[in-house]
């Protein structure tokens, strides 16, 4: 076994459903304000780690009946506990077989800078590595249209959090496989129009290209249909997971057989719960 492949063994054990790894040389080209050099400047090789949000998580905003079972374990626990033992669990593992490793939580890209630069050249702090970008730089998943990350295992169930080492690790190859096949679902589905696919734009990760829809992230923001704000800082995008966008995503996505993760009944069996724009309570059909 190598050094990489009992590194992911650990992070199993520890509690990670997901587990990808990028060379360093993947994030040619990304500017110092993101890069994990900036940080860690010995970084080889970047780990990323995810843990699913439980598909049960969503049923009490689906049914527009319970909300804290969402707010609670998905936006709370799993990142902030579950996930960040899993991830100082990996990092101790590293640090145990003489290899440093910086963990790092979720803070959005769209944060200001929160200081003045410490040395010249350096950028301000605090650095905000893409956690998105990393992930696709680690071969865990692509962007769908609506412009959430998505994995073939989970769609948009998940969270995550990074590693940064001087271990040079065996890369994971990028994923080729299309989860999100363009239905268009998510943008129907929001009452809001947050979302044009008239008007698409290119995210391009390392040479692949992946189409996403225009965003209105004011008007996201402004969702009442189990949005959420960001949990990290209020200029991040919204946590869309159990908005209804989402909702109708995660259902299309098992519907059609582009998740792994499936169930014994399908996630939607009546009309979803929704508030249209005039916030009159409503259900959604699909």
């Amino acid at each position: 076994m190598t050094f990489t492949e009992h590194l992911k063994t650990a992070a199993r054990e520890a509690g990670a459903d997901l587990a990808g790894i990028a060379s360093i040389e993947r994030f040619d080209g990304v500017p110092p304000e993101q890069h994990p050099c900036s940080i860690f400047p010995e970084t080889r090789s970047v780990i990323v780690l995810g843990k699913r949000i439980a598909r049960g998580c969503l049923r009490g905003i689906e049914e527009g009946t319970q909300f804290a079972i969402y707010a609670q374990y998905a936006n709370n626990w799993v990142p902030d506990r579950f996930l960040a033992l899993t991830t100082v669990g990996v990092a101790q593992f590293l640090e145990d077989h003489r290899w440093e490793a910086v963990p790092l939580p979720y803070l959005p890209v769209q944060t200001p800078p929160m200081g003045v630069p410490v040395r010249p050249g350096a950028p301000a702090p605090n650095v905000m590595v893409d956690f998105d970008e990393a992930a696709i730089r680690a071969g865990l998943g692509r962007f769908g249209l609506s412009c959430e990350f998505m994995t073939p295992e989970f769609g948009p169930r998940q969270r995550l959090q990074l590693i940064l080492t001087d271990a040079v690790l065996d890369p994971d190859p990028l994923c080729e496989r299309i989860v999100c096949d363009e239905c268009g679902e998510c943008v129907d589905a929001c009452p809001l129009g947050a979302m044009d696919a008239s008007r698409l734009e290119e995210r391009n990760v390392c040479g692949m290209v992946m189409k996403t829809a225009r965003v209105d992230w004011t008007v996201c923001r402004s969702c009442k249909n189990g949005a959420f704000p960001n949990r990290a800082h209020p200029d991040g995008h919204p946590d869309r997971t159990a908005a209804v966008c989402m909702r109708t995503c995660v259902h299309h996505l098992e519907d059609a057989g582009l998740v792994g993760n499936a169930f014994e009944r399908p996630f939607r069996q009546r009309p979803a719960w929704r508030i249209d724009k005039t916030g009159a309570t409503g259900l959604a059909e699909g």
